[in-house]
């Protein structure tokens, strides 16, 4: 929106908390000069807006009684795009104070929406999780969004027609647990009625979803996004590695995520020394494996490689290659 639009908006929503403005208050609050801010008011006539002139040592400008702005008009595509922006937003720590602006502004939208689009959206934003990482968003389809959404809020099976990436199609009935944003993706995560297992699809790989009769049972354990990220760490690659590391949970998890990487705790054999935090064993996917040794590296943690032997000669080339650096050879 240009600037001057933008304060025109921002003049006639000062007006509307109600009481008479003085001019030097309006230009203070909108970075403009007085003759400016009678400009503005021009417009806002010009548009119908009743605005008042008062005269008078505490003259100024003022809205007409029982003035308010027609009814906000958006469709479910448009309020879905406004109400995910300011999630996004909020996310990324984009506030102006305690009080935060995107907070405001989605509770004026929600205020003039018509209840049946409110409803849809309560449930989308009920169904919703992110992981901690963001990344350049994809666009998920709104009608395809929400019917997830609203299978999730009641707990109905959903029909999905869905396209893999070998680029094979099926068609699916999932329970479906939430939706979750990650790293620039959209998912859904839930259990395969075909086969009993739980499973993650790709909402722009979903072609189609319609609601089912019928309900399931909400599943005990991880919540949506746990489950996204735990799919993401035990996926089938090339290469199955596991690694032992002395160090903390954050150390480790600073260069290797959930999504990328499970860990838990190993006892290590012969009392070996854990002042420095404990042995962890580590365990992940990879289709290549050449980004690993400056990973591990990185770390600056003991580390024993257990699987595959492929990984401790690249992780040895690697060291080879540093140290010949370093001599300058």
């Amino acid at each position: 929106m240009p600037r001057p639009t933008g304060r025109v908006l921002t003049l006639l929503e000062l007006l509307q908390s109600g009481g008479t403005r003085t001019v030097a208050e309006l230009a203070d609050r909108l970075g403009v000069e007085g003759r400016t801010v009678r400009r503005y008011v021009d417009q806002l006539i010009d548009l119908d807006v009743p605005v008042e002139s008062v005269r008078g040592r505490y003259g100024g400008y003022r809205l007409a009684p029982g003035y308010r702005l027609p009814p906000l008009m958006l469709s479910d595509d448009e309020a879905l795009a406004v109400l995910l922006g300011l999630i996004a937003g909020r996310r990324a720590g984009l506030t102006t104070s305690e009080r935060t602006a995107n907070e405001t502004a989605s509770a004026k939208i929600r205020r003039v929406l018509p209840k049946h689009i409110a409803r849809r959206l309560d449930t989308l934003l009920e169904a919703l999780s992110f992981t901690d990482r963001s990344g350049a968003w994809d666009h998920p389809d709104a009608g395809l969004l929400l019917t997830v959404a609203d299978a999730v809020h009641h707990r109905r099976p959903v029909s999905i027609r869905y396209t893999d990436r070998g680029g094979r199609r099926s068609e699916r009935t999932l329970h479906a647990y939430g939706i979750v944003a990650h790293e620039g993706r959209w998912y859904v995560t839930g259990k395969d009625a075909g086969i009993g297992e739980d499973r993650t699809f790709r909402l722009d790989r979903i072609a189609d979803a319609r609601t089912l009769p019928g309900s399931f049972e909400a599943p005990v354990g991880p919540d949506p996004a746990e489950r996204v990220l735990s799919g993401f760490a035990t996926a089938e690659y090339r290469h199955q590695v596991t690694l032992r590391i002395h160090g903390t949970v954050d150390q480790i998890r600073a260069r290797l995520p959930a999504g990328v990487a499970s860990l838990e705790e190993h006892e290590p054999a012969g009392g070996a020394d854990r002042t420095a935090g404990p042995w962890l064993r580590v365990e992940l996917r990879a289709e290549r494996l050449d980004w690993l040794p400056p990973l591990l590296a990185s770390l600056d943690r003991p580390f024993v490689i257990e699987r595959p032997a492929e990984l401790r000669d690249l992780v040895i080339e690697f060291a080879d290659r540093l140290a010949s650096r370093a001599r300058g050879v």
